[in-house]
Parts: C-alpha cells; structure tokens; sequence
C-alpha cells in the first residue's frame, strides 16, 4: 500500500504518533475536562479518518493509472505482468483494510 509498515501503516509514522499523542493526551483529561477531552478525542478521529482516506485514494489513482495508461489491443507479456501488479496491489490494500 504505502511505503509505512508495521501496523497502522497506512499513515507515516511521524503522524501516527502525534496523533496518538493527542489521543492520550484526550484520555489523561478526562476526569478534569471530560467535555474537551471528548472534543479532543472526535477532532482526533476527524483527522485520521480523512488522512487515511486520502492515502487511499492516492493509491487507488496509483494502481488505477499503472494498468490504465495500457494501450487498448493485443495483450502482450509485459502488459500481462503490468495487470498481474495491479490485481495484487489491488488485493493487498483491501486485505489490509478488511483486517482493521
């Protein structure tokens, strides 16, 4: 999918861990802000959902544009093994995100 591996790879991990830290930091609050600590902890959510989303989107244009920019015709080996990448770039980002 991304060059990030490990779990949660679908962010670099300079993001992942900020975001985890604001997320604990949420948590820590609680019992004096319960309020901004659920703030925290939604604008948090907010901001991995859409980052998550743009890296796979950004991928899907990746895969999409490597198999597309094929010209239409005979099918030739090269052009075989070009969609046989794609199917498995295809499989292994949805495998990982059925797995989350």
């Amino acid at each position: 999918m991304t060059e990030y591996e490990g779990v949660g790879g679908l962010l670099p991990p300079d993001e992942r861990e900020k975001l985890t830290v604001r997320l604990q930091h949420a948590v820590n609050v609680f019992v004096d802000s319960p309020r901004g600590a659920v703030e925290e902890a939604d604008e948090v959510l907010h901001e991995t959902v859409n980052r998550v989303t743009k890296t796979l989107a950004h991928r899907r244009r990746t895969i999409r544009t490597a198999w597309q920019s094929m010209g239409e015709g005979e099918e030739r080996t090269a052009d075989t093994e070009r969609l046989r990448l794609a199917l498995r770039d295809y499989r292994e980002t949805a495998e990982r995100l059925l797995r989350l």
